[in-house]
């Protein structure tokens, strides 16, 4: 596993991460002592940073996660958490007001519970999971955070980007206000690299990259069945509904035939491309299982990834929101 450095904030952190969406419950059935393995095993091989949210299951996962830190001898585990807002913006909201979705009360509330949750004294990461650009002038939320992080209930802040907005990011990178910014970035969305990634180098503020793989369909484990295959209500039953699953599907494989001189798997091209940018501090990866988590740990290599397979990339960028 290769490391790199969290932004200023000195961590040395698994470029490969855990994401811990699906320890919640919403895409699928899960048994907790088996999503508890699995997070020790993820441990064991080198991985020390999870991602989670009280979102994911009304906090289950942040309960699960806990359980398997009471049981981990070894090294540091950096966890991730975010706290939702009061209310959700409209996801067609082209400029929210942040004011008021994060009042002092709620932010005090919801970190307590966090703490609770995950069984220790202090967040190292509290992520809001919802950013609005207008927070730059108005920072109730801010204010908070800092007393919480003088109170010592919180290392480190960051924020989630909403969906396929990475440009809402660009301004909160350059003020250097968070530690961290969390944003959609794989090989169809590659916008966060024109602006987002030099304004968070800049100010050295780590990158955290979610939806690698695309809700899956970057897994390159698509056949023409999985849609029917997978559980009513959950959540990618829900976002690749409708004709929305086929065009998916035809894209990724195109993707399969232009990356397979280049290598043995899709789901290696989408990790490794990734990767190839060195302002995202690290990657994170949905890991269920053990083969998994041997799967994306084995992506951590190191290798340079081929500049003409990255020139040919850019004509299969793909903007489009499918959590709307």
């Amino acid at each position: 596993m290769h490391y790199r450095t969290f932004g200023r904030t000195g961590w040395q952190v698994s470029e490969i991460s855990f994401g811990a969406w699906q320890l919640g419950g919403q895409w699928g059935t899960v048994d907790d002592e088996e999503s508890i393995g699995a997070l020790l095993q993820a441990y064991e091989q080198g991985i020390n940073f999870v991602d989670t949210a009280e979102l994911y299951g009304a906090g289950h996962s942040e309960e699960v996660i806990g359980e398997s830190l009471r049981r981990w001898q070894g090294d540091k585990v950096y966890v991730a958490t975010k706290i939702q807002p009061l209310r959700w913006p409209d996801p067609d909201d082209d400029a929210p007001l942040m004011r008021g979705r994060y009042p002092e009360w709620y932010l005090r509330e919801g970190v307590d519970a966090a703490l609770t949750r995950l069984g220790v004294e202090r967040l190292d990461l509290l992520q809001l999971h919802c950013w609005a650009p207008s927070a730059l002038t108005s920072l109730d939320w801010l204010e908070t955070l800092n007393a919480l992080r003088v109170e010592g209930k919180v290392d480190r802040v960051g924020v989630s980007l909403r969906d396929y907005r990475p440009d809402e990011g660009v301004d909160v990178a350059a003020l250097g206000l968070v530690d961290s910014i969390q944003v959609i970035f794989n090989l169809f969305e590659q916008r966060p690299t024109e602006r987002l990634f030099p304004a968070s180098a800049a100010s050295d503020t780590a990158i955290i990259d979610r939806v690698a793989f695309d809700s899956g369909s970057l897994s390159g484990l698509w056949t023409p069945a999985t849609y029917d295959s997978w559980e009513e209500g959950s959540q990618q039953k829900e976002m690749f509904r409708g004709e929305r699953f086929t065009e998916t599907y035809e894209r990724v494989e195109a993707l399969k035939r232009l990356v397979s001189p280049y290598y043995s798997s899709l789901a290696e091209a989408a990790v490794k491309y990734v990767l190839s940018s060195p302002e995202v501090s690290t990657v994170i990866a949905g890991m269920s299982s053990s083969r998994n988590i041997s799967r994306n740990v084995g992506y951590s290599d190191g290798l340079p990834f081929p500049e003409e397979l990255r020139a040919q990339l850019a004509d299969h960028a793909w903007i489009r929101n499918y959590y709307q």
